[in-house]
């Protein structure tokens, strides 16, 4: 048994994930095939031994491509997150899953304000030669990856259950065209496993983990799309949100991530623009250019004088002031800042929450926070 198909043997048995792996792995010589052979009880949901060589050709005759981290087509950026998935089941294009895109989130039940406003932003994002993540359910997620394919761009569904357990039915014909236009459609999710209350929230954070930037389209207050954003925050990617009625539930969530400094947009280049200045800074130019030789090109030169003048910082409040206080120099367990501000634990992650929409903090792996400089 090789590592890679260990992992996926190890992706069939019930609530074991990457970490449990690493630190049964970790008992013996790092090996995932040595931990998969030495772990006692290995039985998969349905209470069989795990079928991994026929989960391999089951891929095979669905034209599914199964990915690992011990393959180079896994999307480095879920390798960000704290518990990344031990095997996704990839249908279309692999290489769709590492484009740099966006994700539009929202309702199901949404209004044909918001289906129309989906599709324009996703539209508008694809023109742009950006890609579309969404969650495949009914109404904005559809909206969004519809538009994506108006607008002859790449768009990736995230399953919240298995490929062969396809919900909702009714975008099957959707899921078909975003494959054909080089698109994909991904699950964590061994065929079999059917979408429940768990599946789903697991699924928000995969999408969170894609994209470089989510978008709240319209949500009420009690949403998934809320979690989204929440993962998002957690993994440092940008928090926008469209706003919607007053008087409107459905955008409810939208409105309370507005009033917690999510970025306010109504179209593909206000999204951008919010995106854009982080993904230009990771990729910036060579170190070894000399920063004199870069300024005194007249590449540079028109740049500068074409550049807008820096927003100003947003205000922080009082509360605020007093979690940055006690988040010190390195960093800490949010458990820690809470102690050491003597708020509530609720309050201080609303206010961290903020405080990270602000670019005051960032969000690290193990529930710790730091400041940014």
């Amino acid at each position: 048994m090789t590592e890679r198909e260990a992992r996926i043997a190890f992706n069939l048995i019930p609530d074991i994930g990457a970490v449990r792996v690493a630190q049964l792995a970790a008992a013996v010589d790092g090996s995932v095939s040595a931990a998969y052979e030495a772990y006692p009880d290995k039985r998969d949901a349905f209470g069989h031994v795990p079928d991994w060589e026929g989960e391999l050709e089951r891929a095979e005759k669905m034209h599914v491509t199964i990915l690992t981290e011990c393959d180079d087509a896994y999307p480095a950026r879920l390798r960000e997150l704290p518990s990344p998935p031990l095997a996704l089941y990839v249908v279309g294009d692999p290489a769709a899953l590492s484009r740099r895109s966006v994700a539009l989130v929202g309702t199901r039940w949404a209004t044909a304000y918001g289906v129309s406003t989906a599709q324009t932003l996703a539209r508008g994002l694809a023109e742009r030669g950006w890609a579309v993540v969404s969650g495949l359910a009914r109404g904005i997620d559809a909206a969004a990856h519809s538009g994506a394919l108006l607008g002859k761009g790449t768009t990736v569904g995230v399953l919240g259950g298995a490929l062969d357990k396809f919900f909702p039915p009714e975008n099957r014909d959707l899921a078909r065209r975003m494959v054909a236009e080089g698109g994909a459609v991904a699950s964590e999710f061994a065929f079999g496993r059917e979408p429940d209350r768990q599946t789903f929230p697991q699924r928000n954070r995969i999408v969170a983990a894609l994209v470089e930037g989510v978008v709240a389209v319209e949500a009420p207050v009690k949403s998934g799309t809320l979690i989204t954003c929440s993962r998002a925050l957690e993994m440092g990617r940008v928090v926008m949100a469209v706003p919607g009625r007053v008087d409107s539930r459905t955008s409810a969530g939208c409105h309370q991530l507005l009033r917690d400094g999510a970025r306010l947009v109504t179209c593909a280049d206000e999204i951008l623009r919010e995106i854009l200045p982080l993904t230009a800074a990771s990729t910036d130019a060579s170190p070894r250019r000399s920063a004199k030789a870069s300024a005194a090109s007249p590449a540079a030169r028109r740049t500068r004088r074409a550049a807008p003048p820096a927003p100003p910082e947003e205000k922080i409040t009082l509360e605020e002031s007093i979690v940055l206080r006690a988040v010190p120099e390195g960093g800490a367990s949010i458990d820690r800042v809470v102690a050491a501000s003597g708020l509530a634990p609720g309050k201080v992650n609303s206010l961290l929450a903020a405080l990270r929409l602000k670019g005051r903090i960032r969000f690290l792996p193990g529930n710790r926070v730091k400041t940014e400089i």
